[in-house]
Formats: structure tokens, C-alpha cells, sequence
């Protein structure tokens, strides 16, 4: 297993179990713990899954996974660290209330379900960092027949949904930096994807987005 990347993993989940909504109203607080609930669980789904994985026939280096590994983990400390004294960051960018509350959880739900659906699909093919295992399959089932990167669509929907129960200005700073580091992250393993597939992985690009779906014209349009 991807050492850096299960530690990574266990320090997420450790930030959103330790802590417990403080600074929020009695709503919000639950609504929270809820959301980081959702999150546990994918936390603890996604440590599960990775036990069983193809062999690495490459990888990117370590030094390298950093860039990706280090934007998210300041990005999931600004939305969950209810701890910290964040200043302005504090401010509150949305009204709290029950009906957000409800809408933010659905949505994280949501996301967290997504997430769980395309990494299933991806299997033993998955991995946390940037790399091509033995006998690596592209996977064009599930949501991979409309999204090359469905994993990361859910976890920002996921984020989404959190940073709305979370109602903060700090949160939309977050969403931003992982929005940004999934693109990033997105963009290599594309490139990737491309070397080792060839014609195949290019077919796929143009039929699919990155993140969200391709409409009807523009995959039309690839086609031609």
C-alpha cells in the first residue's frame, strides 16, 4: 500500500472524528457531526478497498505526490478544523438554517455515494496517487462511461455539501484548493492514461469530461 497516502488518509479521518462542531449553532453542530459522518465512513470504505489492489508498474515519485497531498490536506483542515481560530475566515458566507442544513447533507450524502459507485467500478485499478498498475484496465463502466475522473466529481460534491452545512467563508477556501488539486492531479493522471492507452484513452477523452459529463454537442462534436 501507498504508506503516505493511508497516513494522509487515517490524519482526515482522525480530524473529523476528533473534533465535534464547537463555534457552531446547536443545528449546525449536529448537522456537521453528521456530514463528517459521511465522511468517516468513506474514509473508512476507502482504507477497506485499497487492501486489495493490482500490483504498481509505475508511479509518479514521492516528492511529487506532495503537491497534490498537501493542498488537500490544508484544504480539508480549513473546512473541518472548528477548533482553530481562523479570524475573517469565520465569516459566515450563508444564513444557517435547517432547511441549508438539510440541503448540505443530502448533498454530501450524495457525493459521498458517487465517490463510493466509481471507485468501486475502478476496483483493483485504484490508487492513490498518480501511477499505472500491472495489467491496468481503462475503465469505460458506471460513471466512467460519462466521467474520466468520477471519484474526484464526488469527493468536490461531497465538499460541497459539507461546506454548506459549514456555512464559513475558510470552507469556500477549501472547496477552491481542492477544486484546484483534483484539477491538477486530473490533468497528469490524463496524461498518463493517454501514454499507456494510446487511441483508446483518446476515445474515451473525447467522449467524456473530466469531471462532469460532456453535453450532447461537444461529445458530438469529439466524435467528428
Amino acid at each position: 500500500m501507498d504508506i503516505l497516502a493511508v497516513k494522509w488518509t487515517i490524519w482526515i479521518v482522525q480530524v473529523m472524528v476528533g473534533l465535534h462542531g464547537r463555534n457552531l449553532s446547536a443545528n449546525s453542530a449536529v448537522a456537521f457531526s453528521l456530514a463528517k459522518g459521511l465522511w468517516t465512513a468513506f474514509g473508512i470504505y476507502w482504507l477497506i478497498s485499497a487492501l486489495r489492489r493490482k500490483p504498481v508498474k509505475e508511479r509518479e515519485p514521492w516528492h511529487e505526490r506532495l503537491r497534490h497531498l498537501l493542498p488537500m490536506a490544508i484544504a480539508f483542515a480549513l473546512v473541518f478544523r472548528t477548533d482553530s481560530h481562523f479570524g475573517w475566515l469565520r465569516v459566515r458566507f450563508i444564513s444557517g438554517s435547517v432547511a441549508m442544513d438539510i440541503v448540505g447533507l443530502w448533498v454530501t450524502a450524495a457525493g459521498v455515494a458517487f465517490a463510493i459507485w466509481a471507485r468501486r467500478h475502478l476496483g483493483e485499478n485504484w490508487s492513490a496517487v498518480v501511477s499505472i498498475r500491472s495489467e491496468h484496465e481503462l475503465i469505460r463502466a458506471g460513471p466512467y462511461r460519462y466521467v474520466r475522473h468520477p471519484i474526484y466529481t464526488g469527493m468536490l460534491l461531497a465538499l460541497v455539501g459539507t461546506v454548506l452545512v459549514l456555512g464559513e467563508v475558510r470552507g469556500l477556501i477549501g472547496l477552491g484548493i481542492a477544486v484546484v488539486s483534483f484539477y491538477l492531479k486530473a490533468s497528469k493522471e490524463d496524461v498518463w492514461l493517454g501514454r499507456e492507452f494510446g487511441k483508446n484513452f483518446e476515445a474515451h477523452a473525447k467522449q467524456t469530461g473530466m469531471f462532469l459529463p460532456r453535453s450532447g454537442r461537444a461529445a458530438g462534436d469529439a466524435e467528428k
